[in-house]
């Protein structure tokens, strides 16, 4: 295991591409033969959910732990009983994909005790292309009300601005300023700016962190 907190929260607004970002962070841990755990705890969104991706994490030997309602058309899932068990040094190496804003991050309530005990570190993912959180203004706002919602702190953020399948490299060095705005807003590091694997960066790649393009939208 290496250094710094064992737990990691990944939290953020709807469709930043938190769940995406969770998946892909569990997967590369894996590789390096870790023990990992990824706990879902988007008990609100029945789209993007790491839930949904079971299979994929299992033929890596990722543990998951899902909503107990995940994945059927039940409108009320709650958190597992076997969610506190990431407290134990036999979860590995773990990643929590928090709800969207302070509606799902209200799950988080009841970890944070645990949470602060354990030591964790907690990125906000942000993406200037969502609705909501196109300004820095905006994406300090709503990170304010997760903290609240969470009773817990973020420890740095993640520039996850993309486009989908639309995304090209301007794109993504248009929101370069967005994210080092927003950074100076929280008082937060800026640990990534990420760039979907299919996007030629060209002379631009030491600036991003290549993530694969795991979730797909429903329609897709």
């Amino acid at each position: 295991m290496g250094p710094g907190p064992r737990i990691t929260v990944i939290c953020g607004h709807y469709g930043c591409g938190k769940t995406n970002l969770a998946l892909n962070l569990a997967l590369e841990a894996a590789q390096t033969g870790e023990t990992v755990t990824l706990a879902d705890l988007d008990v609100v969104n029945p789209y993007f959910r790491s839930s949904e991706y079971g299979p994929l994490l299992e033929s890596h030997g990722i543990r998951l732990i899902a909503p107990v309602f995940a994945g059927t058309t039940l409108d009320t899932p709650t958190l597992s009983a076997a969610l506190y068990s990431i407290f134990e040094d036999s979860a590995g190496r773990v990643w929590i994909d928090a709800g969207g804003d302070d509606v799902g991050a209200t799950a988080l309530g009841g970890l944070s005790a645990g949470l602060k005990a354990a030591g964790y570190e907690m990125l906000y993912v942000i993406n200037r292309y969502r609705v909501l959180s196109q300004t820095p203004e905006e994406a300090a706002s709503l990170l304010r009300e997760i903290e609240s919602a969470s009773r817990l702190k973020a420890t740095a953020l993640v520039n996850n601005s993309n486009l989908g399948v639309e995304t090209r490299r301007e794109a993504l060095l248009e929101a370069l300023p967005f994210a080092q705005e927003t950074a100076r807003l929280t008082g937060l590091p800026l640990l990534w700016s990420t760039a979907p694997d299919f996007v030629d960066l060209g002379a631009d790649a030491d600036r991003f962190k290549t993530v694969r393009r795991l979730v797909r939208f429903p329609w897709e």
